[in-house]
């Protein structure tokens, strides 16, 4: 008899773990609000949609659930299969469970995790050859279940993983990880900072000696956090120091690994030293899966980055626009900042949903380069008091009137940087989205 399974969430990840549990013989259902025609348009037909309420009711009939990231445990549903004692997992360990490959490296961290996971994926391609592929994964877009249904045996999944999916595993042990920072984010979600870090670190908790856990040595959480660690940890620092690891040097990156030094340029193509922080956590997690440093070199002279993190859109009668959507925390726009403020050319597009944390850590950065600051979405207000008095300020609603402004109004060698420090579920369905209707936009702009 097959097992009855709950996906809770028909999100992308939740749709492509419904799919790949209903090839593996399991009887699927899916609950979620969105409308039913909406969520079957992704589902094979024999796949049951229920709504919320059907899902409390029938609670007790699944053998298991799979969870959504970022749900929250007064969820109904949840409440309702918790009541019944039906085991909830997350995607990304049910996917996992039926990987024909165990070849698994996972970064996490608060900011970069998406430039880290691509390029680390992108060396282990050239380190596979014609032997394998390496798929990004996770969080980063393109859900682990598609991956794992796709992944042979010599293959690497090279996995972004969110707090969020990581809070609802319960025994993941990669060969290779890393966290590569820890600044308050979701806390609204976990509760805590001290919530946030215990998530984060389950990344490593269930590794063995035999495996590396890759660490950011100059943030003092992960310091901490690297006396918990069982694995082999490997520092990464933007200044030298004694031991295992990677670290910056007259514009050269120096690694020492197992008694043996090397060293390489940075990325060719990658702005800011936080990008040179993301470079060598990539390039660590790929040498400690037996990568080469020649394919480490090939990687970053080639590697162009990723859709929506300071990306370049297009220059105006000398205004620059750059596309910076993924900065969803006031940690992520200071990294934009410090990579293009030269001088106070700056116009910078912040606001959407707000996320429970303080905007005036940008302060110092926006007195030093950034000429207006245009709000939008419901932070708007929030963002405006902050920074009242001490940079000029124009409330433009939205993303499209923001541009329309700066395009009236900014000059020749300003820079217009959508960079929001928010969430977009306010006006967005995601932050790809903001970030490509942004660019769109600009780019019907008339010069």
């Amino acid at each position: 008899m097959k097992k009855n399974v709950l996906i809770i969430g028909a999100g992308k990840s939740g749709s492509a773990c419904a799919r790949l549990l209903f090839k593996k013989g399991f009887s699927v259902f899916v609950s979620d609000k969105k409308d039913k025609k909406e969520i079957a348009k992704n589902l094979s037909p024999q796949i049951k949609i229920l709504s919320e309420e059907e899902a409390v009711k029938k609670a007790s009939l699944f053998s298991f659930a799979v969870k959504s990231p970022g749900l929250k445990s007064d969820n109904p549903v949840i409440i309702s299969l918790l009541k019944a004692s039906v085991p909830i997992r997350s995607e990304l360990e049910t996917a996992l469970n039926f990987s024909k490959t165990k070849n698994l490296i996972m970064i996490t961290g608060t900011n970069g995790k998406t430039t880290t996971t691509a390029l680390c994926a992108f060396i282990m391609s050239k380190a596979l050859k014609n032997k394998g592929k390496a798929y990004a994964c996770g969080n980063i877009g393109y859900p682990v279940s598609l991956a794992v249904a796709k992944a042979r045996e010599n293959d690497f999944l090279v996995i972004e993983a969110s707090s969020y999916q990581l809070e609802d595993s319960r025994r993941i042990s990669p060969l290779s990880c890393a966290i590569l920072n820890i600044t308050p984010d979701h806390i609204e979600h976990h509760g805590s900072l001290k919530s946030y870090v215990r998530a984060k670190e389950k990344i490593f908790k269930f590794q063995n000696k035999d495996q590396f856990c890759i660490l950011n040595r100059e943030d003092k959480n992960l310091i901490l956090s690297s006396r918990e660690c069982p694995s082999k940890v490997l520092f990464f620092s933007l200044k030298p120091f004694k031991g295992d690891g990677a670290y910056l040097k007259n514009k050269k990156i120096f690694f020492h690994m197992g008694g043996k030094d090397f060293y390489c340029s940075t990325p060719k193509f990658l702005i800011g030293n936080h990008n040179i922080q993301n470079a060598m956590a990539a390039a660590l997690c790929a040498i400690s899966c037996k990568a080469k440093i020649s394919d480490v070199k090939k990687a970053f002279s080639s590697f162009k980055g990723i859709e929506h993190r300071i990306e370049f859109v297009r220059k105006i009668k000398g205004v620059s626009y750059y596309n910076d959507s993924k900065a969803t925390n006031v940690d992520s726009v200071l990294i934009a900042l410090k990579a293009l403020g030269k001088k106070k050319n700056i116009w910078l597009i912040l606001g959407g949903r707000d996320k429970m944390a303080p905007y005036s850590p940008l302060l110092p950065l926006i007195k030093k380069y950034v000429k207006t600051v245009l709000t939008v979405g419901e932070a708007a207000e929030k963002i405006e008091k902050t920074f009242s008095g001490s940079v000029k300020l124009i409330s433009a609603k939205d993303i499209f009137r923001a541009c329309d402004i700066a395009n009236n109004q900014a000059k020749k060698g300003d820079i217009v940087l959508l960079s929001p420090a928010c969430a977009s579920y306010d006006q967005f369905s995601n932050f790809e989205e903001r970030g490509k209707k942004f660019k769109d936009y600009v780019l019907r702009v008339k010069a």
